[in-house]
Formats: C-alpha cells, sequence, structure tokens
C-alpha cells in the first residue's frame, strides 16, 4: 500500500492505492467506511496485496511514480505483506 486518503467526493470512503515495488503499475480501492459500522468494524487493509495484472493500471507521472516506488520500499522494510497497517 503507497496511499490512503479519503475521498473527495465522500468523506465516508476512504480510498488505498496499491503499487508495483517499480511504482509504475498501481490498484485503487475504494471502501464504503459507514457501511461497516461499529459492531463489524473496518475492513482490514494490509501492507500488500497480490492481484491479477489486468487489474493494475499505468502510473503515468514520474513524480507519482517516484514517490509509489520510494513508499512501496518503505513499507516493505517496515511491514509483513499481510501485516494490517
Amino acid at each position: 500500500m503507497v496511499e490512503r486518503t479519503f475521498s473527495a467526493d465522500s468523506p465516508n470512503i476512504i480510498v488505498t492505492t496499491y503499487a508495483t515495488p517499480d511504482g509504475t503499475r498501481s490498484l485503487q480501492r475504494e471502501w464504503a467506511y459507514n457501511r461497516y459500522g461499529s459492531a463489524a468494524g473496518a475492513p482490514t487493509v494490509t501492507a500488500a496485496m497480490d492481484v491479477e495484472e489486468e487489474r493494475l493500471s499505468d502510473v503515468d507521472d514520474p513524480d507519482l511514480v517516484e514517490r509509489y516506488r520510494s513508499e512501496a520500499h518503505r513499507m516493505r522494510e517496515r511491514h509483513d505483506p499481510d501485516e494490517a497497517v
């Protein structure tokens, strides 16, 4: 995971971004936080995830590629892939 933000359209939507270690491909996931309520709890967001290649999008901005590469490296050093973050 290289980024976690709230949706610009709704503060109840959490957007997580995962990127490949080189930062050139990414996947965004949206979570409707209020959908889970306090009893169910929020979904577990892990440091990494395995996804099919066709689900990934190209990252075209060179600055964003570098930021994703750097953050992916930092997360790999600090967390196991299936560790909740």
